[in-house]
């Protein structure tokens, strides 16, 4: 009899989370072997459970001491930088419902198998976790020809906006002032300032307004 494949399930949203456990686990062939709500349990949790596939989303805490205003998609990111440096053949599926640019070139980079947003479909989802478990990479046809384009971004465009200022973008979107974003990410205010000059010029936005509805726009923040 071959071996269920073990999933590790990281979703900081409880009943995200028991609704994909019982759409996986109708599947004869997929074993859930443990869950998570932040960064640090997931690579804590693929330490020690060493599951075959690791099903992630991407805005959650990066940690379990993080207050609430810190789910930004940055404690996803890191997560699966960190797991697949622990582990570089570790299979991670990135579900979420942040799918505009760049966040799938960011997941692909970051080391990530496979790509799906949570509109899929159920068989999608089963499909994407099997040819991941068997090697392969999933990513849906869309999403590949938006990374392999030529990310025709230009001004006004997140995708226009490199990591480190994707992440100063979220941390601003969820209302952190200039010098709290310097203190979480260990920067001078006056980096922060020059960064923030940027992505206002980048996004051609004016004020930290305009900024918020943006990132509700594209789910980066909630409403």
């Amino acid at each position: 009899m071959t071996s269920p494949i073990k999933i590790l399930l990281v979703d900081d949203h409880p009943l995200v989370r028991a609704g994909f456990q019982r759409l996986l686990i109708s599947d004869e062939s997929i074993q859930i072997i443990g869950e998570a709500d932040n960064g640090q349990s997931a690579c804590d949790m693929y330490a020690s459970h060493s599951p075959d596939v690791v099903i992630m989303d991407l805005n959650m805490p990066a940690d379990s001491q993080a207050d609430e205003a810190a789910n930004n998609l940055n404690g996803g990111l890191e997560a699966i930088r960190r797991i697949l440096s622990y582990d570089p053949k570790a299979k991670v599926l990135v579900l979420t419902a942040m799918e505009i640019d760049p966040f799938p070139a960011h997941v692909i980079n970051a080391g990530a198998k496979g790509f799906l947003t949570k509109r899929c479909a159920p068989d999608e989802l089963l499909e994407a976790v099997k040819a991941i478990h068997n090697g392969e990479e999933y990513i849906t046809e869309d999403i590949r020809l938006r990374i392999s384009g030529d990310a025709a971004s230009g001004a006004g465009s997140i995708a226009s906006l490199t990591k480190r200022e994707l992440q100063i973008f979220a941390l601003l979107a969820e209302g952190r002032t200039v010098a709290q974003v310097a203190e979480s990410m260990f920067l001078s205010p006056k980096t922060i300032h020059a960064h923030r000059t940027n992505i206002f010029r980048k996004l051609t936005i004016s004020n930290n307004s305009e900024l918020v509805h943006l990132a509700i726009r594209h789910n980066i923040v909630q409403a």
